[in-house]
């Protein structure tokens, strides 16, 4: 009852492709790594603001509500 060898990890390898199929699988290792890449710059945004006066931040929301306001009218 020890740990699983290669040959355990392999069988469970290939009853998952059977299962879910190598597209899905893709896919969703694709929505994984698209997830971490936009923590990551999420995170660096945040990184970044925190950074920034309080005037800036005031600034910066103006503009986005500018913005915004303008792709709501199109």
């Amino acid at each position: 009852m020890g740990s699983f060898s290669i040959w355990h990890w392999l069988i469970v390898l290939a009853i998952v492709l059977v299962v879910f199929g190598t597209k899905k699988l893709r896919g969703a290792g694709g929505d994984l790594g698209g997830a971490i890449k936009n923590f990551k710059q999420a995170m660096k945004e945040g990184e970044e603001d925190a950074a920034k006066t309080p005037a800036q931040l005031a600034e910066q929301q103006k503009q986005n509500s500018a913005s915004s306001e303008q792709n709501t009218k199109v």
